[in-house]
This record gives C-alpha cells, sequence and structure tokens, in this order.
C-alpha cells in the first residue's frame, strides 16, 4: 500500500504532476470535440442554405 501511496505522492510534486495532466487531458479532449461540434454545426449551415436555394 506504501508504494501506490507514494507513487500518487509523485515525491512531493503530485500537485504540479496530476494538475499537468488533467490540463493535458482537457486540451485532448477540447481538440476532439471543438472540430466535430464545428463541423457539424457547418453541415447543418450548409443544408439550410442548400435547402433555401
Amino acid at each position: 500500500m506504501s508504494s501506490m501511496q507514494e507513487f500518487f505522492a509523485m515525491g512531493g510534486y503530485a500537485f504540479y504532476v496530476w494538475t499537468s495532466y488533467g490540463l493535458t487531458l482537457i486540451v485532448l479532449l477540447a481538440n476532439i470535440i471543438i472540430p466535430v461540434t464545428q463541423r457539424k454545426r457547418f453541415l447543418r449551415s450548409l443544408a439550410l442554405k442548400q435547402n433555401r436555394q
């Protein structure tokens, strides 16, 4: 159990390490989610324009 606590403590740098992991995860998720939502929005607006013509 002690080794698990040492792992999560990261030698006293746990706050920095886990914050870095969290921010990296947020950026990676944003790099996936934002383009997908923009593409859906673009395709929706394109379909509306085509329906008007």
